[in-house]
């Protein structure tokens, strides 16, 4: 059986592709440092149900500590490892850089070195599709790295050329973009955006609404990262250092996607218009030719994936509409 260790295994992308794994027959341990970027109960929460469901732990590390982080990898001993940890949030990192550089970076730094040490061979990587902002849409792998236009966004550079430099014989960095779903993080726009229409709040729409994404609904993340996994517990060369775009592949206007949430709420939303924010990309759009050899094919549309959340979020906080 095939060990896997998550990092960010408590986070939203982590705590959703470890139940997964399970399902598949993996044995999963996870690592977290449960920082507070968002509430903490939300984490602790997603813990406590792959503990009971699914019987997964989860174990409380800071990549930050060397010592910590060596520990763990060396007793855990695992044959892969999928690398999720990170500060999140492409505004917030505008505020806070030194976060962004000490977890996103030195945190990777310490992953690597550990993996190094312990002898793990085989490790896949998160990344973010804002790496390859100012180039022409849609964005391929093959494309030069962009021009970042805040520091969440050079910290996952910066992490593609710590895996592309590193001595792990194969590494696999996944380009995800606009990640969305149940249990999803409350700083997004879908989350975000849900609470304060219930509320009946304002919401501030950036770049006076014009703004485009290509949407992805996490069990189509999660479907992709399998693939990958499976062929990183078999290589077939040697050495292996990949990038691969993870997408649903089709753009959505952001007051289509707004229209989507205040369909399935019953709530018209309060819309206040802002200029564009110096971190956001006006555009994403995602070529996911490359993955699609693997056998990636996207299944949820935009709607149908909001709707799934908003029943989430509905039933999480008991919320009548």
């Amino acid at each position: 059986m095939t060990k896997v260790l998550i990092t960010g295994c408590a986070g939203f992308i982590g705590s959703h592709l470890a139940t997964q794994l399970h399902h598949a027959g993996y044995s999963v341990v996870g690592l977290d440092n449960f920082n507070d970027y968002y509430d903490p109960a939300l984490k602790r929460e997603r813990e406590k149900r792959l503990l009971e469901n699914e019987g997964i732990v989860i174990h409380k590390v800071d990549l930050r500590d060397v010592f910590g982080t060596h520990y763990h990898v060396r007793s855990i001993d695992p044959d892969v490892v999928i690398h999720l940890a990170a500060y999140a949030g492409v505004r917030h990192s505008m505020d806070a850089p030194g976060e962004y550089v000490e977890n996103n970076v030195v945190g990777t730094h310490n992953l690597i070195e550990a993996c190094n040490k312990v002898g793990v061979d085989k490790v896949i990587f998160a990344s973010t599709s804002c790496v390859m902002a100012g180039n022409s849409l849609p964005w391929h792998e093959r494309d030069p790295t962009g021009h970042q236009l805040n520091p969440y966004g050079y910290t996952k550079a910066c992490n593609e050329s710590q895996f592309l430099a590193s001595a792990i014989k194969h590494t696999v960095g996944l380009r995800f973009f606009t990640v969305y779903g149940p249990w999803g993080r409350p700083d997004m726009a879908l989350f975000d955006f849900t609470k304060k229409i219930i509320a009946g709040e304002e919401i501030e729409l950036f770049n006076f609404g014009n703004m485009v994404r290509d949407f992805t609904y996490v069990a189509d993340i999660v479907q992709g990262i399998k693939l990958v996994l499976n062929t990183v517990e078999t290589p077939e060369n040697d050495t292996t250092k990949e990038i691969y775009n993870i997408g649903y592949g089709k753009q959505v206007q952001l007051m289509d996607f707004v229209k989507s949430i205040e369909g399935h709420l019953g709530i018209k939303a309060k819309k206040k218009f802002v200029p564009k924010h110096p971190a956001d990309t006006i555009e994403t759009w995602s070529d996911t030719s490359k993955l699609q050899k693997l056998g990636y094919k996207p299944t949820t549309p935009i709607d149908v994936g909001v709707g799934h959340f908003i029943d989430w979020y509905k039933y999480y906080y008991e919320v009548k509409t």
